[in-house]
């Protein structure tokens, strides 16, 4: 995976992955990723892009876009946080994701 380029914010790599296609806004769950047309495993994405983002004075602003597509085309966009923010089964959907 190579980046392309780096946005300043969450927000503005929000916005800018929604203008290259990326409009599905994906959640964890556990063991699946989902979205509004359903669930769907990690093998079934790969990972286009991602963007990580550290809180200056804040732990709660660490964030990580992902610009993701699943093996059907269904392309989007799923923000976690990490560090404190992260949770034990979003961790383990993620290192699967990354496998793939």
């Amino acid at each position: 995976m190579e980046r392309k380029s780096h946005y300043g914010t969450v927000t503005e790599a929000i916005t800018k992955l929604r203008a290259q296609g990326f409009t599905t806004d994906f959640n964890l769950e556990e063991n699946c990723i989902s979205c509004q047309p359903g669930k769907f495993g990690p093998e079934e994405f790969e990972i286009v892009d991602l963007y990580r983002y550290e809180g200056n004075s804040d732990p709660a602003d660490e964030a990580t876009v992902y610009a993701i597509e699943s093996t059907s085309g269904i392309k989007g966009i799923l923000v976690t946080g990490y560090g404190i923010s992260s949770d034990t089964y979003s961790t383990e959907i993620l290192k699967k994701l990354h496998s793939h």
